[in-house]
């Protein structure tokens, strides 16, 4: 793989931890408002300006697109932001629970993504990807880093955690949510530029709308494909695939279409092997738990696909393909309303409340996905079922801008 030094544009120390936000499309226009409320230094105004509008104007409003780019001069005439003397590559590392990951931000380019060496793993809708698109054309920036993950055959997470040890980082913070991030220049960028030339593909975790954005704004700009231009390379943050967490997405149901719940359970044990079970925390792979009626099961696939599409062994998929599709009528979970997707640390609480209090009828709690099965995915240029992977915790935007012009 190729990547690239660049003159980041960067909060000083003591601004990091106002300054840097969620990523845009985690939150919703009511939660980036409250996020941002007393704050004027937060990044949200940049990446999601909507914020800043009443609920009539709509998202994709071109005074919204204004907005960001007049937000973006403001933060960089202000000196909340700073760009770099010189080009640099930089280590970031986050932590909580215990968990801890470190990731490289350098660029990519958009020609390695259009060869297929930068591989996805989902499908992007046209109205996420249009919007993306204007935002960086408005800005000139790349506001959120593109989260990727690669095989590491060279040691190099273990080398990411040898360099951060023994240098003193430029900030250094921890977000609300309980995680930590702290943010290292790298004082040899050249030899990780030479290491990474052995990284043979990308996996993009978070960021396919990001992603195929900055590859449209590229192609877009009059000789923005020229390796010279800096539209044709892309913010990514590298991460070690093997030390990533993900968290599973679970799946509630909001009513039983009729059936009464004994009903729903004896129509699920023709499918799958049921058992009764102690709670909801699956125990691996090849265990999902349904809560129904106040108690939880154990589900099995009696006779998991033996193919080579390793999607069909995803217990998301089992479940739809046994459960969701031929018993509760879910046949399309992306636009069906009676199916809600819950992700993300307080997930499983989640569903259990949703249980109790009756805005769900029956919940599936799932095992994670393993990055191994969204690599296998992605290298035969397959899609992951809708809703099946949350990576925790994502990157801050903010930290690190690249700016196109």
């Amino acid at each position: 793989m190729r990547i690239r030094t660049f003159r980041a544009w960067r909060p000083p120390g003591e601004l990091a931890a106002a300054i840097a936000s969620p990523p845009y499309d985690v939150v919703d226009r009511e939660e980036a408002a409250r996020l941002a409320r007393g704050n004027p230094m937060c990044f949200l105004r940049v990446s999601r300006a909507d914020l800043e509008f009443p609920p009539s104007v709509p998202p994709d409003d071109p005074a919204v697109y204004r907005r960001a780019a007049d937000n973006w001069e403001a933060f960089r005439s202000r000196g909340w932001l700073r760009q770099d003397a010189a080009p640099g590559l930089f280590l970031y590392r986050q932590a909580v629970e215990g968990h801890e990951q470190i990731g490289l931000a350098a660029l990519y380019s958009v020609a390695d993504y259009d060869a297929g060496l930068v591989r996805r793993h989902e499908h992007t809708r046209p109205a996420p990807e249009a919007d993306r698109a204007r935002h960086i054309a408005a800005t000139g920036i790349h506001a959120g880093p593109v989260f990727l993950a690669f095989r590491d055959g060279e040691g190099l997470a273990d080398r990411m955690a040898r360099q951060t040890a023994r240098s003193e980082p430029e900030c250094d913070f921890t977000a609300a949510d309980g995680v930590r991030h702290t943010v290292w220049r790298v004082p040899d960028p050249t030899a990780w530029v030479r290491s990474f030339e052995r990284v043979l593909a990308a996996y993009i975790a978070d960021g396919h709308h990001r992603a195929a954005a900055a590859a449209r704004v590229a192609r877009e700009t009059p000789g923005g494909m020229k390796d010279s231009a800096e539209a044709a390379w892309v913010l990514a943050l590298w991460f070690p695939a093997e030390r990533l967490r993900i968290l599973p997405y679970h799946r509630a149901i909001a009513h039983l279409g009729g059936r009464t719940a004994g009903e729903l359970l004896e129509e699920i044990r023709r499918r799958m092997i049921v058992t009764e079970a102690d709670g909801p925390q699956p125990s691996g792979r090849g265990d999902i738990r349904m809560g129904l009626a106040g108690r939880w099961y154990r589900l099995v696939c009696p006779s998991p696909p033996t193919g080579s599409d390793p999607v069909e062994a995803l217990e998301v998929s089992l479940l739809q393909s046994l459960v969701l599709t031929p018993v509760l009528g879910v046949t399309d979970p992306r636009n069906d309303s009676r199916i809600s997707f819950i992700g993300g640390r307080g997930g499983l609480g989640e569903l259990e409340a949703r249980l109790a209090d009756g805005r769900a009828a029956v919940v599936f709690s799932m095992p994670p996905v393993a990055m191994a099965d969204i690599m296998a995915v992605a290298d035969r240029g397959g899609v992951m079922p809708p809703k099946s992977t949350w990576f925790d915790p994502k990157p801050r935007s903010g930290l690190i801008v690249h700016a196109i012009r």
